[in-house]
């Protein structure tokens, strides 16, 4: 093939070997071919793109070389077109390198050379576009990726050009406002002015620590504004970009919806720090702040706070006599009131059952205790209306103001729950403040029921037994199984004193089972003895009686001892028959059947439904006796006394006075008409030495008697 000089044949040779010089130095790729396409001219830039030697291709058609076999007919008819005057002023193809490779050829230019005396030739000038094409695929992609990930992206994207001070919002940043692309500017201040007031300060801050380097990057959870109104919680995350002198000169980001994350948080928080069925503080939100008040007031003393204990009275019968369901919302409806009778800064809790605590903060004095208090029974006194019925409950409250001594959370709450203590010990429906003696009394109390625990199995309950006579002519008909405490070190414990305690500890159970074993098998005892057919009351605890096993324990008693059943009287309060009265029937006819008689004990004092009364089969009311105490004051008295008369017999049941210690009580409560009686007049309850002793006077006397006569 001719060198490029030959394209000017009168040249001088040194002519002809610059411009084949110029030629082979310059970095266009420069081919000259013939009228058939063949090679003629190849330059050194040629050889670097195809991989060929001018020498290799020299005379061949250009095409069948260098071009892609899918592209060499376009190649082919561009060059014909360019032979008739028709070359496109660009056009690009592909070479096929001698390694199998390809480099993408832009043709910027081509001319058909025709001087006189030389054939055509067809001179194209272009440039290997290879790797700026290869740049150009990649950028398109990395665009195309970005433009993907925008649309498929969760998260809305910010970009801030800080130096013309325009933001860039995307399409799903506004809509996670609700918002239309239009309906959101340029401005920095149409997302600041969206956010809200509590949190912009954050976020600027935020946003300035980043730009001034004190952070790596920004990021930050605020709420913003939706469209429909509502609050959005979003977490902001963004990045500045900095030119070579470090400041910043674009910033740009992400804002992603959190809300459902943040609805969760609440939710976990919730259930960590409140209680489930009220919303009230639990106990480890309620210890985090007694634990902040006393900080607070160990650096000031002045900065006093006061703790409130509160217990529902009788919470347990309204719980096991209604159901647990009306005990719920019993227990929500007391926490409503409460929560209404302190300062929304105070805190309210509940520790679990029945058991209510408020923290009262910053109080003048520690009468604001009290006065809460007084507030909170006055509240008390409006009845609740639960699942259509009308209940009435008190509260016994301790209080505990701060002092310097309390060093930790646990030493304050004992000592308002000693105080509630105390205000149930003396009535209920009170409270009481804290004083030093409570801390010695609830010591002694829980000394005493460790003891109580171990009493049964060391056998250290006995029983005493009071008589019970006729008022028609004072024969014995019987006695009252009392039980007694004979404690190892302290002696005789007043049941007024473990009674309670072994009702609230569950221990009365076992013991109510004991108490009719020993009372059946001592009843036995004498009637072997004495040969009298002597009856035997026993009193039932509410908890023995709700427990179920009541009848198959009396049934094994009496199997036991083969005492005839009808010499076996059972007392329940009338509080305990009502608290479920379709179930007390059940109980009750269950023990009937049995041949067992049923007594009404402490008629007239607790929860009486006369309605229901005519349904039960009881034998006798048993007449309080604080009312007999009080024959010969107010005759007012005496007329419920007379009232419980006539109403027993009315219903065919018989009425036993208890509690007479004066001749002129007995003698009222026999005209007015009672058939039995019990008290100090004729007996305290007695050992069973005692008892027997008073049975063989009897069985003298009547000997004697018999002899006189």
């Amino acid at each position: 093939m001719p060198g490029a000089g030959d394209l000017v044949v009168a040249a001088p040779t040194l002519e002809r070997d610059v411009n084949a010089a110029i030629v082979d130095a310059s970095a266009s790729l420069i081919v000259v071919l013939d009228r058939a396409g063949r090679i003629v001219r190849f330059n050194r830039a040629c050889e670097e793109a195809s991989g060929y030697a001018f020498a290799e291709v020299r005379g061949r058609v250009l095409w069948d070389v260098l071009i892609a076999p899918t592209e060499q007919e376009a190649a082919r008819e561009t060059f014909e077109r360019g032979l008739a005057g028709e070359f496109a002023r660009a056009h690009e193809d592909d070479w096929v390198r001698r390694d199998g490779g390809r480099r993408r050829i832009v043709w910027s230019n081509a001319a058909v050379l025709d001087a006189a005396g030389l054939p055509e030739l067809i001179v194209g000038c272009g440039n290997d576009i290879t790797e700026r094409r290869q740049i150009e695929l990649k950028l398109r992609e990395s665009e195309e990726r970005y433009a993907l990930a925008m649309r498929g992206a969760n998260d809305g994207l910010w970009d801030w050009d800080l130096k013309s001070d325009r933001l860039y919002l995307s399409a799903r940043w506004k809509g996670m406002l609700g918002c239309g692309d239009a309906e959101i500017g340029e401005s920095p201040d149409d997302w600041f002015a969206r956010v809200h007031e509590e949190d912009l300060p954050r976020v600027r801050a935020a946003i300035a620590a980043h730009l001034s380097g004190a952070t790596p990057h920004m990021e930050i959870e605020h709420r913003v504004r939706h469209r429909g109104g509502e609050w959005r919680w979003m977490l902001a995350r963004g990045l500045a970009i900095r030119d070579a002198a470090g400041t910043p000169y674009r910033m740009a980001g992400s804002l992603t919806d959190i809300t459902d994350r943040k609805s969760g948080e609440a939710r976990l928080v919730r259930e960590a720090l409140l209680d489930s069925l009220t919303g009230l503080a639990n106990r480890t939100l309620l210890c985090e702040r007694i634990e902040h008040a006393l900080e607070r007031s160990r650096r000031d003393e002045a900065l006093r706070f006061v703790v409130l204990f509160l217990d529902l009275d009788r919470f347990k019968i309204i719980n096991d006599g209604l159901g647990h369901g009306v005990g719920d919302q019993l227990l929500c409806e007391f926490a409503r009131r409460l929560t209404a009778c302190v300062r929304p800064a105070d805190t309210v809790a509940r520790l679990g059952g029945d058991e209510f605590v408020i923290l009262l903060e910053a109080v003048s004095d520690v009468a604001d205790g009290a006065r809460v208090a007084t507030r909170i029974h006055a509240l008390l006194r409006k009845p609740f209306e639960l699942d259509g019925h009308e209940v009435f409950t008190t509260a016994s409250i301790g209080i505990a103001p701060s002092s310097p001594k309390y060093r930790n959370v646990r030493d304050l709450l004992r000592d308002a729950d000693s105080a509630m203590y105390r205000a149930k010990a003396l009535g209920k429906s009170r409270h009481e403040m804290f004083d030093g003696a409570m801390n010695e009394q609830a010591l002694e109390v829980l000394k005493l029921e460790t003891d109580l625990r171990h009493a049964i199995e060391r056998k250290e309950f006995l029983l005493h037994y009071q008589p019970i006579v006729s008022l028609a002519d004072g024969s014995l008909r019987g006695f009252e199984a009392l039980v007694r405490w004979r404690h190892p070190d302290r002696g005789m414990v007043s049941p007024a004193v473990f009674i309670p305690m072994m009702e609230e500890t569950g221990l009365i159970v076992p013991l109510g089972t004991w108490v009719i074993g020993e009372a059946c098998r001592q009843l036995r005892a004498w009637h072997g003895r004495f040969g009298r057919p002597l009856g035997m009351s026993v009193n039932v605890s509410g908890k023995q009686f709700a427990k179920g096993d009541l009848v198959a324990e009396v049934e094994a008693a009496l199997r036991e001892t083969e005492i005839p059943a009808r010499c076996l009287t059972l007392e329940i309060t009338e509080s305990v028959m009502m608290v479920n009265a379709e179930e007390s029937l059940r109980i009750l006819c269950a023990l009937r059947a049995l041949g067992t008689g049923i007594s009404v004990d402490d008629f007239g004092v607790g929860y009486s439904s006369l309605s229901q009364l005519h349904r039960f089969p009881i034998d006798a009311l048993k007449i309080d006796r604080s009312f007999i105490q009080r024959i010969g004051g107010d005759e007012r008295d005496a007329e419920i006394i007379r009232t419980i008369v006539t109403l027993a017999h009315n219903l065919k049941m018989g009425v036993t006075a208890e509690g007479i210690e004066t001749p002129l009580q007995l003698e009222r409560v026999r005209a007015l008409g009672a058939e039995a009686g019990q008290g100090y007049l004729f007996a305290k309850p007695l050992a069973v030495a005692d008892v027997e002793a008073m049975l063989v006077r009897e069985a003298d006397n009547a000997q004697t008697a018999r002899l006189v006569g």
